[in-house]
């Protein structure tokens, strides 16, 4: 709601310059470039994390709150409305990297896929609806008071999680100074073969996802004569189909696991783009495929990112999570500036189209991060005909435990 509602109260009630904007948007994201390293190092020499999360809640609840109360006694500006960005932004970056490990504290692991399932369904609903709710809350109370919803809805979360009752079992990781702590994280994320594959997909598909998000507005609008009143139902679309991933994630990893999960749905990461890439024809034939593709999305996309995190959670050593989830966190959300900068400049040289093939095409590049990583099932070696199998030797015993505390 906030990344609508403040913007809104910027141009509506402040008339913020282009400038005033530029540097309003970027406070959000900031944050995740200054403290995202660091705050996964925190987050390890936590032995509790809740406290941590209620914390940041509460801090975002207040800053949100001055929000109205500065409109209110006629003091409100452009410079309050960054400062809170950058607090609420600040806040978020500490959340995030405590939730990771506070989950595998709090969840079994036969459950962690399904709670994994369970967030990124909220998130998705919450990415479509939130902007929405944001802008009726504008049109009936104005920006301000829609932005202390915002407060409300932190505070609410605070209440919330306070009313977990799930005892923490965290062993905070020994501390070496900031800088080593940082360094260990990133080198466990790029030397262990599976992290390192998914942190090369998650690169890969948000950097080309960013690139055509660039340029999708323009393209539906200019080339493809989408209504704008659709625009925003085909948006919805991918809110609905991450619900009905979560669901089937759930279920499925029980029965096929998540490695087999991942590996097919990041075969079908590029079918929207390359869809609205070669899209032609009626409009009715337009909606109808762009509604199909956008469901089915929404579901890989919350399938892929589940089992992404309930993989990263099995295979990061307990006293590392906190620093491997921010330093993928940092990795993945950083290329989304670059990504969007490189499809808007393209785009001005090629046109929109080639600019969404080329990112089909380079979204279809993650699979190959993920087809030849341990994540790809090894076939075991046939015996020599007419041999029967010896006893199993040192070797053989040592190999399959290390492959089974490895990868299983």
């Amino acid at each position: 709601m906030s990344k609508l509602a403040i913007p809104l109260t910027a141009i509506t009630l402040l008339t913020a310059s282009p400038s005033q904007m530029g540097i309003l948007t970027a406070a959000a994201s900031i944050p995740a470039l200054l403290l995202g390293l660091q705050s996964g190092a925190i987050a390890d020499r936590l032995t509790r994390h809740r406290p941590l999360m209620i914390a940041c809640e509460l801090v975002s609840c207040a800053a949100a709150a001055t929000v109205p109360v500065a409109w209110l006694l006629g003091i409100l500006n452009v410079t309050w409305l960054i400062v809170v960005a950058l607090v609420i932004g600040s806040a978020g970056v500490l959340f995030k990297a405590a939730n990771f490990p506070h989950v595998a504290a709090v969840v079994a692991p036969a459950q962690r896929t399904e709670a994994m399932a369970g967030f990124h369904a909220s998130y998705s609903v919450a990415s479509v609806s939130g902007p929405g709710l944001s802008g009726l809350l504008v049109q009936l109370l104005t920006a301000p008071l829609a932005v202390l919803t915002e407060a409300l809805a932190f505070l609410t979360s605070a209440l919330l999680l306070r009313s977990i009752r799930t005892p923490e079992k965290t062993t905070p990781a020994a501390s070496r100074g900031m800088w080593r702590d940082v360094v260990e994280g990133l080198k466990t994320s790029v030397t262990h073969p599976l992290l390192r594959a998914l942190l090369g997909a998650g690169i890969t598909i948000n950097f080309f996802a960013m690139a055509y998000t660039a340029v999708y507005m323009l393209y539906m609008l200019n080339t493809l004569n989408i209504p704008k009143a659709l625009i925003g139902v085909l948006i919805s679309l991918s809110g609905v189909g991450g619900l009905l991933g979560a669901w089937l994630t759930a279920r499925l990893s029980k029965r096929y696991g998540e490695n087999r999960i991942l590996l097919i749905t990041v075969l079908f990461f590029p079918m929207e783009t390359l869809a609205v890439g070669l899209l032609d024809g009626p409009l009715w034939w337009k909606i109808s495929l762009l509604s199909i593709t956008g469901t089915i999305t929404g579901g890989i996309v919350v399938a892929f990112a589940t089992c992404m995190g309930a993989i990263t959670l099995r295979e990061t050593a307990p006293e590392l999570r906190g620093r491997v989830n921010a330093t993928m966190t940092f990795a993945v959300q950083g290329v989304l500036a670059l990504g969007g900068l490189a499809g808007g400049v393209l785009a001005e040289f090629i046109g929109l189209r080639p600019v969404i093939l080329i990112c089909t095409a380079g979204i279809a590049l993650s699979s190959v991060w993920i087809w030849t990583s341990p994540l790809r099932p090894r076939r075991p070696k046939p015996s020599a005909p007419n041999t029967p199998p010896g006893p199993p030797t040192i070797t053989d015993s040592m190999d399959t435990l290390v492959h089974t505390k490895r990868y299983s």
